[in-house]
């Protein structure tokens, strides 16, 4: 292969990674309304929050056309607030009225 088909693998999986930093860092903005609820730990919210300030930023660990780093800070943000939504029963489903289990088809 030679330099020009390598540049052209380079900038499709560069935009690939961006387009996935992007989705992840849209979903983390987008969980932020649990951040709100009740019961969510501190710790949790500031990773979020760290993981999009770490997006953001322009220092990295790895350099900026690499954004596997990026992604990895904002899917650990998205477990972790995730996770502690669900053990602090954060939309957790509630039991329904009697008028409203009896119109629900089967």
């Amino acid at each position: 292969m030679d330099t020009k088909t390598w540049i052209i693998v380079g900038a499709v999986l560069g935009l690939l990674m961006l387009a996935t930093a992007g989705v992840l860092l849209v979903r983390v903005l987008k969980a932020r309304k649990l951040l709100v609820e009740a019961g969510v730990p501190l710790h949790n919210k500031a990773l979020v929050w760290a993981a999009v300030l770490y997006t953001v930023s322009p220092v990295d660990l790895l350099p900026d056309p690499v954004y596997l780093d990026d992604i990895g800070f904002l899917l650990l943000a998205l477990r972790s607030l995730h996770s502690a939504a669900r053990a602090a029963g954060v939309g957790a489903r509630r039991e329904q009225p009697a008028e409203t289990r009896k119109n629900l088809v089967p």
